[in-house]
């Protein structure tokens, strides 16, 4: 018997739920060639989003992403120099 199955989203989840509190790179496709890089820590998970709390001094101090985003790459997160995705860390 095969064990159980976590579908991606799920996968993307609990490797987001092990690195809260550390350091992390994002690289966020907006559309129209429009890509927004920073830095920050990751702040916390929810059931269906991720928050990102950025280092930087600007007027937004946090970003919030869902899951999916990871998924279909429209966002990329890169923590301890591993690349997160639905593949196991």
């Amino acid at each position: 018997m095969a064990g159980k199955n976590i579908n991606p989203i799920e996968q993307i989840k609990l490797n987001l739920d092990a690195c809260i509190g550390k350091k992390v790179k994002l690289k966020a496709n907006k559309g129209r060639k429009k890509v927004v890089e920073a830095e920050g820590v990751l702040e916390n998970t929810y059931p269906k989003i991720f928050v990102v709390k950025l280092d930087q001094p600007h007027h937004i101090k946090r970003m919030s992403y869902t899951y999916a985003d990871v998924l279909t790459e429209t966002v990329e997160l890169i923590i301890d120099d591993h690349k997160i995705s639905s593949a196991v860390m």
